[in-house]
């Protein structure tokens, strides 16, 4: 898949997975690629950016697995970020979807 395509839904695919629940990193990681081939190393850097921006908080969990693992918790301010990413992507897949289905009003 184009990475362009890749960089502009990946703030809404992980805004959209943690508005359900709670995420680790690599849990998000995963959970991306069961549909959109991405690697930890594309994730980190925007969890970083949305603490940054207050859209996320993050606190320690115990795992049975090895060290304690930091999850991602959507704050109110990520909740409005993500609302309007949402709002702004259903209006331009629809816009691109009438244009390349012939859609767009223009005459050959």
């Amino acid at each position: 898949m184009n990475i362009q395509f890749k960089k502009g839904v990946l703030e809404l695919c992980v805004l959209s997975l943690l508005n359900t629940r709670d995420y680790y990193g690599y849990e998000l990681v995963e959970q991306i690629s069961k549909f959109v081939n991405i690697s930890e190393g594309t994730i980190y850097p925007l969890l970083r950016r949305f603490r940054t921006d207050g859209y996320v908080t993050t606190y320690l969990e115990e795992s049975q697995e090895g060290p304690p693992r930091k999850y991602y918790r959507i704050t109110d301010e990520g909740r409005k970020a993500y609302k309007e990413l949402l709002e702004e992507w259903e209006a331009f897949t629809v816009g691109v979807n009438k244009i390349i289905r012939g859609e767009s009003g223009e005459q050959n």
